[in-house]
């Protein structure tokens, strides 16, 4: 893998499947401990959306809001909907349930969506070692220990839905992301996606809810939030230098951390499923790194530097 973009983007994608699995896992407990999935998600994403302020003055990409036309304002738009408020309250909601590990597994059938989407519409194209590593990948989600099969409730729905608009988003932020910096798009999403779950809050009346939450529950919300916030910065840093297919396939990889978890803290046990399902992904994920040669064509031409640029 000798084109430095792509490095740097699959650092980072394998950062993001970290960020996501961590995430997951706590996202379950603190769904719980505060009960209203909605407002859970609005406080989290909010969160998420100072930070991101913070960042985009500090980075002074504010300047770049003066520049941006109204179509790329509109995408932005589309991106904050269908990507920042309609599918956290979805996922969410679906999370309080079932399962973590079943939550999981669904949300990791990203790549598939986005496949689906990306290789008609952005013309994303892979190497045949990268499609055995996408099936050794795929496979792996079959062998997840803990799983006892899904349940077809409303919940595991949600998050099916959920998973699809975030596919959508994926693409058009693939679009965006061409001109516009990855701070940028992040943040925009994550405000106005806020703001939207926030407005709804309001509308139904459930803003003294927020007031009356405990520390515990702040806790769990507060990180829950960093985790996403670390999620957001690297996901949208790695879609803008390399293709949608390559970075949507090394979030996979989560399934493994949010399995991890489960056995530590729930099973207390690592069963043969559990290797299975490691050295499946592990082998997927090097033959999708170790073959580019395609995928590489359709890199991003943003130089390395933008990282901190972005950040």
């Amino acid at each position: 893998m000798k084109q430095t973009p792509l490095r740097l983007a699959t650092f980072l994608a394998l950062g993001t499947a970290m960020f996501s699995g961590v995430n997951t896992f706590i996202g379950k407990i603190g769904v719980t401990a505060i009960k209203d999935p909605l407002i859970f998600t609005t406080l989290k994403n909010l969160v998420v959306g100072v930070l991101l302020i913070g960042l985009w003055f500090a980075w002074r990409r504010w300047r770049e809001i003066k520049t941006l036309s109204a179509r790329q304002w509109t995408k932005l738009a589309l991106i904050g909907v269908i990507g920042g408020a309609i599918p956290f309250a979805l996922f969410f909601t679906g999370l309080s349930q079932t399962s973590a590990i079943n939550g999981a597994l669904i949300h990791k059938t990203l790549f598939v969506w986005v496949l689906l989407l990306a290789i008609p519409i952005l013309k994303e194209r892979l190497s045949g070692g990268q499609w055995l590593g996408i099936i050794m990948v795929a496979a792996a989600n079959l062998f997840v220990g803990g799983f006892t099969g899904f349940k077809y409730n409303t919940g595991e729905l949600l998050i099916l839905v959920a998973t699809i608009l975030w596919a959508v988003e994926n693409v058009i932020a693939k679009i965006v992301l061409k001109n516009i910096s990855s701070l940028t798009v992040a943040a925009v999403r994550m405000i106005g996606g806020s703001a939207l779950l926030a407005a709804f809050i309001l509308i139904r009346g459930g803003a003294g809810a927020v007031f009356s939450l405990s520390g515990v529950q702040w806790s769990w919300t507060l990180l829950s939030g960093l985790l996403l916030g670390g999620y957001v910065l690297t996901w949208y840093a790695a879609l803008k230098r390399a293709p949608a297919t390559y970075v949507a396939v090394l979030l996979v990889p989560a399934t493994l951390v949010t399995n991890i978890l489960s056995a530590i803290f729930v099973t207390h046990a690592l069963t043969t499923v559990q290797l299975i399902n490691g050295a499946l992904l592990v082998a997927g994920v090097m033959m999708l790194i170790l073959f580019p040669t395609r995928v590489a064509k359709n890199i991003s031409t943003a130089p390395v530097t933008e990282l901190t640029a972005d950040h």
